[in-house]
């Protein structure tokens, strides 16, 4: 924030001091407020949540709660995929460093032996499933994994079905992250039975790349497209960060055990809305079928399905029609707190 608000009123719109929240929920309830009862309280106009009412600048009128909400939700989807270019960027440029070759003394090298080199590159799937099979064993505890992509094969589920089998019987939880497309594959679904409480399940409009983390410690991420190599990583900060991208994700996912909310416009699905928003970005749409784990042919559908709902007879008209219909931001997520019009006496959106 900016200005001489920014030292008194250290916050933003998700969490309003007290004084901002008594002023925003009054103009809220009664359409507008004085602008007078809003001078103690500037961050309610430096975060845009009241602006001054063209027919009379003496009054204020808020912002709605629901355009609020979409902002919100559209700055925590910044910050993660900013958070996911990070993390290419971190391993890119230690993996640089780590093979620059500098010497170590004798006594820094049986540490590292110990403990295993920071970062270790698997070259072919025997050394991978090696690497995950002694990962597995060791693990005592939590298995964190994010699993793009779209109805995940019943042959991939099996591949690692022994792996989690002998975890489960160790009482370790298992946290896993899917794309929506996900929630219609009966291989997934079975998986998850098998498994019973021993695994939850979230899912999202799109995920980053594969990731599996073990206790905290160790993580495996793809080295190449095909994911015939694979990076280890056993460096705190890069885990530490690693746990840090999966746990913002985790509180925008939506269980697996809850339906998709709805996009409150008629004819419009959630993958539709998911779609309308990353045309919006600019993106052809090879990548958006990519993102959201579908096929071309399959998104190519969906956007001809968008366009006759609202009426667009070209991918440019296309373009305006979503943002009349306000489609050009992230979807709204269950497992994220909407914000309300409070009650009295109560606290806005925490």
């Amino acid at each position: 924030m900016a200005g001489h608000g920014a030292d008194e009123h250290p916050h933003g719109a998700d969490r309003l001091c007290d004084a901002g929240d008594r002023v925003y929920s009054r103009a809220v309830r009664r359409g507008r407020v004085p602008r007078r009862d809003a001078e103690p309280v500037p961050c309610l106009l430096e975060l845009a949540l009241l602006h001054p009412d063209p027919d009379d600048m003496d009054w204020l009128v808020p912002t709605s709660p629901q355009e609020v909400m979409t902002r919100l939700l559209r700055a925590m989807h910044d910050e993660v995929s900013a958070s996911q270019r990070r993390v290419g960027s971190a391993v890119a440029a230690v993996e640089w460093y780590a093979g620059l070759g500098s010497p170590v003394r004798p006594a820094e090298s049986a540490a590292s032996a110990a403990e295993g080199p920071a970062i270790r590159v698997l070259d072919g799937l025997a050394r991978i499933q090696a690497a995950m099979d002694e990962a597995t064993q060791a693990c005592t505890a939590e298995v964190l994994t994010v699993q793009p992509g779209g109805i995940r094969r019943e042959a991939e589920l099996s591949e690692g079905l022994h792996r989690a089998m002998s975890l489960r019987g160790r009482g370790v939880r298992m946290r896993d992250l899917y794309t929506h497309v996900a929630r219609h594959g009966q291989g997934l679904l079975t998986y998850l039975e098998l498994m019973g409480d021993a695994v939850e399940a979230r899912t999202l409009d799109e995920v980053i790349d594969r990731l599996i983390l073990f206790d905290r410690t160790v993580a495996f991420i793809p080295a190449n497209t095909d994911r015939t190599m694979a990076l280890e990583l056993r460096h705190p900060a890069l885990i530490e960060y690693l746990v840090t991208v999966f746990e913002r994700l985790w509180r925008l996912a939506i269980p697996l055990t809850a339906p998709l909310p709805e996009t409150g416009i008629e004819g419009i699905s959630h993958r539709e809305q998911s779609i309308a928003a990353l045309l919006a970005e600019g993106h052809q749409d090879a990548v958006i079928a990519e993102r959201l784990g579908i096929s071309v042919r399959t998104c190519r559908a969906h956007i001809a399905r968008l366009s006759e709902t609202l009426g667009a007879a070209s991918r440019t008209q296309l373009g305006v029609r979503i943002a009349q219909a306000g489609l050009d931001g992230p979807p709204p997520s269950a497992a994220t707190p909407s914000l309300s019009v409070p009650d009295q006496g109560s606290r806005t959106a925490r």
